[in-house]
């Protein structure tokens, strides 16, 4: 694989000018990341390290002076770089004093966003060496976005992302709560030919199932009370690209089946009209529940679970590919260590047999909290010291039955002549009882 300069992320919400930057940046032999939103520029940042943040500062929802400010009190060390169509003398400077190195003017050439970009890499340059990439080690595939493991079950996810990375088949990714799902979906998205169009990720579980429908497939003004104009849905926004169904089994039944009429037909009908609307995206699904139970319980259309699984890519817990501990534990060293020590911490090797030896019930990104957790709170090399005491070896006494009184009062005594030494006298004493009695209790 060719090696590429430094990373850096893109933020537009203009998919025609987040294209042209990229396909400009990789002329210049950079490794470029693509986000359409400020949500999604967190999720790349939080799950990779960008060396470079381009951002666009008119978006809707969240506008990208509020990203440059996130960016420069979590990522004090990324430059940032301004590109905007709205230039002004306050503006430029709200974005100076946000953090950003540079104010680029949409129009602009290619030869201007490359000084902007030099510019503001230079200033990177200046820092000390032991916070530059190039002094950590990458341990990640740039084809799949920031995914670390060595272990069997890692490995055949890998090459299940390969064969379906470049068409348009719809995929179910299943697995437990933090084994890491949404990132198995952007892997095949931005590893693939389709990379150009948007990821738009939507919580099925976070959306009221009395929205549901308008919040995929749109409306028209009308359509309901306080529909005041004319909506796209998340089918609409992710065409060309990926639509990442997250809690696919939260999904209302009516709304399931309007979904099975989109994957089978590919088109939609926004709630409130009649006319179809042809849509061309891939539709990669998630869940962290058991669909065939669902089925049994008609919680879950049938033939909708047939044609979302026409590749399925089940996600192992953690606790099932303990081989990756150690690449995940030097990933998230690398990346809070940089984040808030301005260094890569060491572990040493009894403090990661503990992490290898934990259960991990929150899987992944149950490590992660951990992780930068024990950043956080050491000085040095991380020890045994600074793990946290739950994650330690510990003896789970069985749980005893109701036993006769007599047997209580025997235990106690035992512990009694214990704490005295085997003195029958004062043990009798702190008793309160003879000594006949206390033998007569013993036998």
């Amino acid at each position: 694989m060719a090696l590429h300069k430094e990373n850096i992320l893109v933020v537009d919400d203009d998919i025609h000018i987040l294209e042209l930057l990229s396909r400009q940046l990789k002329g210049l032999d950079y490794h470029v990341y693509k986000a359409i939103s400020v949500k999604e520029a967190l999720y790349i940042l939080k799950d990779s390290v960008i060396d470079l943040l381009i951002t666009d500062i008119q978006m809707p929802e969240v506008d990208g002076l509020q990203l440059l400010k996130y960016a420069n009190e979590h990522y004090p060390l990324m430059p940032k770089l301004v590109v905007t169509g709205y230039p002004s003398v306050d503006g430029a400077l709200e974005v100076i004093k946000s953090g950003a190195i540079d104010y680029l003017t949409k129009p602009f050439t290619k030869e201007e966003l490359k000084q902007s970009v030099e510019k503001a890499l230079y200033s990177k340059e200046k820092q000390p060496l032991s916070i530059k990439k190039q002094s950590i080690p990458d341990i990640s595939d740039n084809r799949f976005e920031g995914m670390v493991g060595s272990s069997d079950a890692f490995q055949k996810i890998l090459n299940i992302i390969d064969r379906v990375r470049d068409n348009r088949a719809t995929v179910l990714i299943t697995g437990e709560s933090g084994t890491g799902k949404e990132l198995v979906a952007r892997a095949i998205h931005y590893s693939g030919k389709f990379s150009k169009g948007p990821f738009i990720a939507v919580n099925c579980g976070a959306i009221p199932e009395n929205l549901q429908e308008a919040e995929l497939f749109g409306y028209v003004k009308g359509a309901f009370t306080g529909a005041n104009e004319n909506r796209s849905g998340f089918f609409q926004a992710a065409e060309g690209g990926t639509l990442f169904l997250d809690e696919i089994g939260a999904a209302g039944l009516a709304v399931q089946t309007k979904l099975l009429r989109a994957l089978q037909e590919k088109e939609i009908t926004r709630v409130g009209s009649r006319k179809l609307e042809k849509v061309e995206i891939r539709i990669v699904a998630a869940t962290n529940v058991d669909l065939l139970e669902e089925i049994k319980n008609k919680n879950f259309r049938e033939d909708l679970y047939y044609r979302l699984t026409v590749v399925e890519i089940n996600v192992p817990p953690l606790r099932d590919r303990k081989s990756d501990i150690p690449l995940l534990v030097e990933k998230f060293l690398r990346k809070y260590g940089v984040e808030y020590k301005d260094r890569l911490p060491r572990i040493s090797p009894e403090a990661l047999g503990i992490l290898e030896r934990y259960h991990w019930p929150g899987n992944i990104r149950e490590l992660e909290n951990i992780i930068q957790r024990v950043v956080i709170m050491s000085d040095g090399p991380i020890g045994i010291e600074d793990i946290p005491e739950f994650l330690k070896y510990r003896i789970d006494f069985p749980q005893k039955g109701l036993v006769p009184l007599r047997e209580m009062e025997k235990e106690y005594i035992k512990k009694v002549l214990l704490h005295t030494k085997g003195n029958k006298t004062k043990a009798a004493e702190i008793l309160q009882i003879d000594r006949k009695t206390l033998r007569d209790k013993l036998d």
